[in-house]
């Protein structure tokens, strides 16, 4: 004879399932190295002005897209 259904223990999945977290190691590289080229620009651009900065960013281009 079979037990009640109300005497069956519950069937409980066997692995757990873990939630993971927002933020990745690799989020965590890539803002990293964003945020240090930021800053690299914006040293650039306090140290030698905007006029050098731009012809560098001119330069780059004319050499990247001929």
């Amino acid at each position: 004879m079979k037990a009640p259904h109300s005497a069956r223990a519950p069937k409980f999945p066997t692995r757990k399932s873990v939630a993971r977290p927002l933020t990745s190691k690799w989020l965590i590289i890539g803002g990293a190295a964003t945020l240090l080229a930021l800053a690299g620009a914006v040293s650039l651009w306090a140290r030698f002005g905007t006029v050098v900065f731009f012809e560098t960013i001119r330069a780059g281009f004319a050499a990247c897209f001929g």
